[in-house]
């Protein structure tokens, strides 16, 4: 007699993670997404990291991007260098951060100079003007997707806390240190609440 299939209603298990990246995949990787990344390089990050290389799983990379936004300096820079760190330690920080810096500012710096002398077309600004809509509907994609681990948890209060913290700052305008301030501790309260609640 045949063994008995499977369940149908069994969940499909989650892609593996991948081996650790060499530091020489670490330098292409980002060097990769800075190069893709025109309007912001979180997206493709994003894509990167969870989607084509596998290195993390989508809750480990939004983990890591949060503790980013509380660190100093920009939030990417801070992911490159705290993602190589995870891999490679040091060298892998450093190898990161290069192909995620490196590349954009050979070619910023050649584009300043083209832009500083023909600035002033009318068509140049328009296809600049173009770009800054692309950059916002890729921001808005990569934001529902970070959220997906959230809404598959069905986590409402995760949900409602980065509501929260999004009408506070985008919203009313309110200073975002003053906002940190708040979320966090409470964030960390609701947490340690509800894993106590499930122990119990």
């Amino acid at each position: 007699m045949p063994p008995d299939s499977p369940p149908a209603a069994m969940a499909a298990p989650e892609l593996a993670i991948s081996a650790p990246p060499g530091l020489l995949a670490l330098f292409a990787a980002f060097a990769k997404m800075s190069l893709s990344g025109f309007g912001g390089v979180l997206a493709f990050a994003r894509r990167g990291i969870v989607e084509q290389h596998r290195w993390m799983t989508a809750e480990e990379f939004n983990e890591t991007f949060a503790l980013c936004h509380f660190l100093p300096g920009p939030n990417i820079v801070n992911l490159s260098v705290m993602f190589g760190s995870r891999f490679r330690g040091v060298p892998g920080s450093i190898a990161a951060f290069a192909g995620l810096v490196g590349p954009p500012v050979v070619i910023v710096t050649i584009l300043a100079g083209l832009y500083g002398r023909y600035g002033e077309i009318d068509a140049l600004r328009r296809i600049l003007g173009g770009v800054s809509c692309a950059a916002v509907g890729l921001l808005i994609s990569v934001v529902f997707r970070m959220m997906m681990p959230l809404i598959r948890k069905r986590d409402i209060v995760g949900v409602a806390v980065m509501a929260a913290v999004f009408t506070a700052i985008g919203v009313l305008r309110l200073p975002l240190p003053a906002v940190l301030l708040v979320a966090i501790p409470l964030s960390i309260a609701i947490t340690i609440a509800m894993r106590r609640r499930v122990k119990a």
